[in-house]
């Protein structure tokens, strides 16, 4: 008898299918997991897992799981409903700013719904590990996280609410960290390949999660909000706010003086090259931002002047990754008003020495070259001002939004660039949360050593979308087997006699041990059910039709659209086999 677990019949299924796409669906994923009934949307930013939906973010958790324990790490559930104390003590209670949801209890205690554990786990291990015979120990959970979006969008790809694997490791020594860190990400290319994800490992940027060490895992597609660079020459390949530029000084000697250049009405980059008849490159862009310290509530922010060479943009996201928690924003209007130094439009280095300004800028304005730049003065610009000589940089940081061609840091090929879903991301946390919480066991000198940890986090929920977005065709969702809500999809495209077999095959297909979905449907047009069974998705579809009588079903592969005609029991040995 088939497993009744096994067999799902279509006619007994909580399913919606639309044929048209929703409204306010841009992206494949979210038109597709909506229109095949998938997921519903509860309010902006949060879904409703439908009964197939679920199986699939199911069948995702289960791959997790499976890689996970396998590298020994240990499941746990931790509360999502989290007290402020801890996120005061690591600062993310302010660094956070509008992303968290606060909320507070009858007795006006504050609450936040978890973005992210790493405080918890810190404290969690803070009470259960005492010696160095502890760890190493690695924990994880897949759970539900929250996040305050200004702008949730493609559907389950960026929501409020969303299912993620956060895991963390904890080890007395930096050669231990380095040994989970490796752990954690042989997993991952474990876990994605069985997903079926096409995806590549990228160098990122650490940011607000402190660490030494950071890497990404995009899933390259079209609907992605990360964009990435590769090397079509050798192995490099890194998110865009993490690409380096290796520039060396140049001997500046052999340049003249400073020299003032009447140049009225060239406020911008195109404007003063044109004036003057040079390329944008020969000129030195200087943005103004204010920084401020999340935690300074209050505070007026600090200005900021970034240079980059004039043929090219700053990428604020770097920018903020670079200078995180802290928050950057461009100056207004109102900031030139209160400081009457600074003249819009016409702003040099050259001028900001001592007037408590931080000069930043893109490892291209090095030492010994020079540029045309403002001269502090309405309607001037400067000619030969030379960095090292002219005016001094605070700090060198990557900056510049990263163009196609742009050389290779590795091997100095030019680089592509393309858009990609990120579906995980691995750090080398170090001591930040272990300082911040005092997380010490006692050491083999018997004395407290303080422990070092990573973190380590999967897009669950993100993950299906992604799989959506790379395997979809024009038809509908395409799931690899591994991830899809059932191994076959039978259709009686007829009325009893086609029902009859369909339900026969699928309990035949159940009791060999493969999961079936019966479109069994009374009074529902086999031109409808086909069109259904394309939109869902399943790996193999047969097809109960014309033949039923002779014991004869169509097998398609739903990937590759091949069709073969099979007696029942040729059909239940190839597809159990």
């Amino acid at each position: 008898m088939a497993n009744a677990a096994q067999v799902q019949r279509m006619s007994r299924l909580m399913i919606k299918t639309l044929r048209e796409d929703p409204a306010d669906a841009e992206t494949a994923s979210h038109k597709l997991l909506v229109r095949a009934g998938y997921v519903r949307r509860s309010s902006a930013g949060i879904w409703t897992w439908l009964p197939l939906g679920k199986k699939v973010l199911e069948n995702v958790s289960r791959i997790v799981r499976e890689e996970m324990d396998a590298i020994g790490a240990q499941e746990v559930l931790l509360p999502a409903l989290l007290p402020k104390e801890p996120y005061e003590v690591s600062n993310r209670w302010e660094e956070y700013g509008d992303l968290l949801f606060r909320l507070k209890d009858r007795k006006g205690a504050d609450y936040l719904l978890g973005p992210t554990h790493e405080e918890i786990f810190a404290l969690t291990v803070k009470d259960q590990c005492t010696s160095y015979k502890d760890l190493p120990v690695m924990l994880y959970q897949i759970q539900t996280k929250y996040r305050d979006e200004a702008r949730p969008r493609s559907g389950v790809l960026r929501g409020r609410e969303f299912q993620m694997k956060d895991s963390y490791s904890f080890d007395v020594t930096d050669e231990g960290l380095a040994e989970s860190y490796a752990l954690h990400r042989a997993a991952y290319e474990k876990i994605f390949a069985r997903l079926g994800l096409d995806f590549r490992i990228v160098s990122a940027v650490s940011g607000a999660m402190g660490g030494s060490a950071s890497e990404e895992f995009l899933a390259p597609a079209a609907a992605g909000e990360d964009t990435f660079v590769d090397c079509p020459a050798c192995d490099y390949a890194a998110n865009t706010e993490a690409v380096t530029v290796k520039v060396e000084p140049v001997d500046g000697s052999g340049h003249g003086p400073v020299e003032e250049l009447d140049t009225p009405d060239t406020p911008t980059i195109e404007k003063l090259a044109e004036h003057l008849g040079v390329p944008a490159s020969a000129t030195l862009k200087n943005l103004l931002v204010k920084v401020t310290e999340t935690s300074a509530a209050g505070a007026a922010g600090e200005i900021v002047a970034v240079g980059v060479p004039g043929d090219r943009e700053v990428d604020l996201g770097k920018l903020g990754e670079h200078l995180a928690p802290a928050v950057v924003e461009l100056v207004t209007a109102e900031d030139f008003v209160e400081r009457p130094e600074l003249v819009r439009g016409y702003v040099g280095p050259q001028g900001l020495a001592g007037k408590s300004f931080r000069y930043l800028a893109d490892p291209r304005v090095a030492s010994g070259t020079a540029w045309i730049t403002g001269a502090n003065k309405e309607g001037k610009h400067a000619r030969n001002v030379v960095a090292g000589r002219d005016f001094e940089v605070d700090e060198y940081l990557d900056v510049v939004v990263v163009e196609p061609g742009d050389p290779c840091p590795k091997c100095g090929t030019g680089l592509r660039i393309d858009r990609a879903i990120e579906i995980g991301h691995i750090f080398q946390l170090g001591r930040k949360y272990a300082d911040a919480f005092e997380l010490d066991v006692l050491g083999q000198n018997g004395k407290p050593v303080r422990v070092t940890m990573g973190s380590y986090g999967i897009g669950v929920s993100r993950a299906v979308a992604a799989l959506a977005e790379q395997t979809h065709d024009e038809a509908g969702l395409c799931w690899p087997r591994e991830v899809a809500p059932a191994d076959v999809h039978v259709v009686a495209a007829g009325k009893a006699k086609q029902t009859e077999l369909a339900l026969s095959v699928g309990e035949q297909l159940g009791a060999a041990g493969l999961r079936v979905l019966v479109d069994d449907r009374p009074g529902v047009s086999p031109g409808v059910k086909f069109t259904d069974a394309e939109l869902l998705g399943v790996p193999t579809i047969v097809v109960a039709g014309r033949r039923a009588g002779e014991g004869v079903v169509e097998v398609k592969d739903r990937r590759t659209g091949e069709r073969e005609e099979l007696t029942v029991e040729e059909a239940v040995a190839r597809l159990s086999a």
